[in-house]
């Protein structure tokens, strides 16, 4: 059995899709960072980053139970125990491995930061919202370009890449993207989307419920670390 640690951010949804593909026997665990959940002693002791996603393997090495945190060491941790998900050549396993690198590096940062200078940032921020929006937009049009070559992000096989990058490029309208002018992101997203797995995943996660729309300004401001949270 595995422990997951979520709430229903991208990086988490990731986890979601994977545990569904690959069939683990898996346990929800809320941690609603809203709340300021993840900052206890009870979760840091599991990500002194404090941050989710987190599981835990009941099951790890050597049988003993094994704890992993950040999105991507999570997608390769639960690919190397099921050797499913990663091709197995290796010039088509590293080739996957540089697609799930700018998820992680690029689409994650970039795409989070345009949401948050939109929606929760203070007025007087267009620059910060023109640098993002023009870094999307570019990501955007770098998917086009490869999908339109290649069936998955990773090249010809369905791996954790499309289950790191998917999350992320289906919040096309949150975005402000219009994926209609991109077709081959748009075979992508309605592709990705009708796997069986990820309608499950994606179930499991619109059932989980938030104090976003109701957090207080100082729950805010310690999850953004801003305010009298802000070190600068």
């Amino acid at each position: 059995m595995i422990d997951l640690y979520a709430l229903t951010s991208p990086n988490v949804v990731k986890i979601f899709i994977a545990l569904e593909e690959l069939a683990l026997p898996y346990k929800v665990i809320p941690v609603d960072v809203w709340k300021g959940e993840q900052f206890t002693p009870e979760f840091t002791k599991l990500n002194p980053n404090r941050k989710i996603p987190v599981i835990v393997d009941h099951e790890g090495p050597g049988g003993k139970p094994y704890t992993v945190f950040e999105s991507g060491a999570i997608l390769l941790y639960l690919a190397d125990k099921t050797g499913k998900l990663v091709p197995k050549d290796k010039a088509a396993y590293f080739e996957m491995v540089q697609w799930l690198m700018v998820q992680l590096t690029t689409v994650g940062p970039m795409f989070g930061q345009r949401v948050h200078f939109r929606r929760f940032a203070p007025p007087g921020n267009d620059y910060s919202v023109i640098r993002y929006g023009t870094e999307v937009h570019r990501l955007y049009d770098l998917f086009e370009q490869r999908l339109a070559k290649h069936p998955y992000v990773g090249g010809a096989e369905y791996s954790i890449a499309d289950v790191a990058t998917f999350p992320w490029l289906r919040n096309h309208a949150l975005l402000e993207i219009n994926v209609a002018d991109r077709p081959n992101v748009q075979r992508y997203i309605e592709t990705i989307g009708a796997r069986p797995a990820v309608k499950e995943a994606l179930a499991k996660v619109g059932k989980i419920t938030s104090a976003r729309d109701t957090a207080t300004d100082d729950a805010k401001d310690r999850f953004f670390q801003r305010g009298k949270y802000a070190r600068a």
